[in-house]
């Protein structure tokens, strides 16, 4: 595996291997890459991640839409966890590398045909303008530092290269407050009785989820400002598309698809207007660098 990644690794790049993956990641962690590490660890939960979680027909149509396809690519997917962007969008990369702090994770990428890195998203060891393809899929509200995981993604990308990004909370449409937020929160003992979802094993699946959304909570979240300043300084143009996850190639005629009754409901009560674009859940970033960007590897 390190064999495999040598060629795309930076000059003086520290690599061990833990547990048969190779490693940059010290021993030496925050507390959110300490929550992340854990629970996108545990395999029971991933299993289930990887067969329900963006995993959807729309999500594929979406991506190809745009130009996203892993065919013949070097492409690097930065918060791999056990494998989404590669099983859902198929194709045969020229090689996909998976970035996750999650040895468990990586796990289960590295079986869907990724190379497993276990770096940390905020300084990976990987050298910079190689990639056809750097795809952040529900990654960037796991971090710490949001812009700064955006500039590290997008110094990997290769000039006429795409930086592609979704699945985040989009902060206005996430902004549940007053009666919506209370509304919101008294789902969770519910879901809790009747065994749903996350809400197994007597709320500790659950607890542990909440650790990891560091930026997913009322008043924050991703924005469309955030990442364009981060991302044009860079020599990226950049596309914004708000949708609701049920769309697919419909995001390039601005629709946004409809969220489900609850968080309707929720953003309602909240004072958000749910068929506003303010109200679209995600948003899908599409960053390509320009063509006569100096390669600085």
């Amino acid at each position: 595996m390190i064999r495999a990644l040598s060629p795309y690794l930076r000059n003086g790049a520290i690599i061990n291997s833990v547990e048969g993956i190779p490693s940059s990641l010290d021993s030496v962690h925050d507390e959110n890459i300490a929550a992340n590490s854990y629970f996108f660890s545990q395999l029971v939960w991933m299993q289930e991640w990887l067969r329900s979680v963006h995993r959807y027909p729309q999500f594929r149509e979406r991506w190809h839409a745009v130009g996203a396809d892993l065919d013949g690519k070097v492409a690097i997917d930065i918060g791999c966890g056990p494998g989404n962007v590669l099983k859902s969008l198929g194709g045969k990369p020229a090689i996909a590398i998976g970035v996750d702090v999650a040895l468990g994770s990586l796990n289960l990428a590295k079986s869907l045909g990724y190379i497993p890195l276990h770096a940390d998203a905020h300084s990976m060891p990987l050298r910079s303008s190689f990639a056809d393809i750097v795809t952040l899929n529900a990654t960037l509200h796991h971090c710490t530092d949001m812009e700064k995981v955006l500039l590290e993604s997008a110094r990997l990308v290769r000039p006429g290269g795409m930086l592609v990004i979704d699945h985040d909370p989009h902060l206005s449409a996430w902004h549940f407050r007053g009666v919506g937020l209370l509304a919101w929160n008294l789902r969770k003992p519910v879901y809790r009785l009747l065994k749903r979802g996350g809400h197994r094993s007597e709320g500790e699946e659950q607890a542990w989820a909440e650790k990891t959304e560091v930026h997913h909570r009322p008043g924050d979240g991703v924005t469309e400002d955030m990442v364009r300043a981060a991302l044009e300084r860079q020599d990226f143009t950049v596309d914004v598309y708000p949708h609701n996850h049920v769309v697919g190639a419909g995001v390039l005629e601005s629709k946004t698809g409809r969220a489900a009754s609850k968080i309707r409901w929720a953003q309602r009560l909240s004072g958000i207007d749910p068929d506003s674009s303010a109200a679209a859940l995600s948003l899908m970033i599409v960053a390509r660098k320009s063509a006569r960007a100096d390669d600085c590897a």
